[in-house]
């Protein structure tokens, strides 16, 4: 099934679920992030003929920090093996691999990998992959703030706002359509400022579970939204015919 919008849209995806459906397939939570690795291969190969051009994932949150020593360093080790694994397959779909994030905290050897993929998919058009690895919201908007107290001159709250949003969506534009697996309804510290507008899509399958089919009915419910961005929605010309008919 082919969906396709020439201007194409950016979808978000909080991968959420890994450990649940591994606790209920009896096996060791970080069997469940490797199982979400094959969700994340379906996912961006079923998103270009869906008319999504940039795809933004959260794959480990600055607060994920917390979580036990082994699983993070599991969970890294599992970025790293994707990156190397699957570099070409991305070059070859036409895939750019973009991090975001903080990189001074992650392991050298994942530091590379991330470079060498990035350097390999820089010129690809087809899809914009977006992968956040310690990442925060919160920071990259705090961080964005402080470029904008470097600029000479009166900076108004308006300005400011322009400024901001275009360092945090210049290469990516807002996000459209941010969608959450494992039940959980919270934004989580994800995209802030780039979802002000973005359409919600929550769904209880866990993250390993999610099929190509999911990301369909979650665009396909996107694509049916009415999105006004605060204003009044415009009548259809039929339909202003028609009420001017009937009076």
């Amino acid at each position: 099934m082919k969906i396709r919008e020439e201007a194409g849209i950016h979808v978000a995806i909080i991968m959420d679920g890994n450990g649940r459906w591994a606790t209920r397939q009896g096996l060791s939570r970080v069997a469940g992030h490797r199982a979400g690795v094959a969700a994340v291969r379906r996912t961006v190969e079923s998103a270009p003929d869906l008319g999504v051009r940039v795809l933004t994932i959260y794959a480990f949150s600055s607060d994920n920090w917390a979580r036990p020593a082994q699983e993070v360093e599991s969970i890294f080790w599992i970025i790293r093996a994707f990156l190397r694994l699957e570099c070409e397959r991305l070059r070859k779909n036409g895939v750019r691999l973009e991090v975001i994030g903080r990189r001074d905290r992650i392991p050298r050897a994942l530091l590379r990998e991330i470079e060498n993929a990035e350097k390999a998919t820089a010129m690809e058009r087809t899809l914009h992959l977006r992968i956040a690895i310690d990442y925060s919201a919160q920071a990259s908007i705090a961080e964005a703030v402080v470029a904008v107290q470097g600029i000479a001159g009166e900076v108004t709250a308006e300005r400011m706002r322009s400024i901001i949003t275009q360092r945090l969506t210049a290469d990516c534009g807002d996000v459209d359509l941010l969608i959450r697996t494992g039940g959980e309804k919270r934004l989580s510290d994800y995209l802030l400022w780039e979802s002000a507008y973005a359409e919600l899509f929550f769904t209880d399958r866990m993250w390993p579970e999610f099929e190509g089919s999911d990301l369909v009915a979650a665009v396909y419910e996107f694509r049916h939204r009415e999105r006004r961005f605060g204003a009044v929605p415009v009548l259809k010309a039929s339909s202003m015919l028609v009420a001017e008919t009937a009076q």
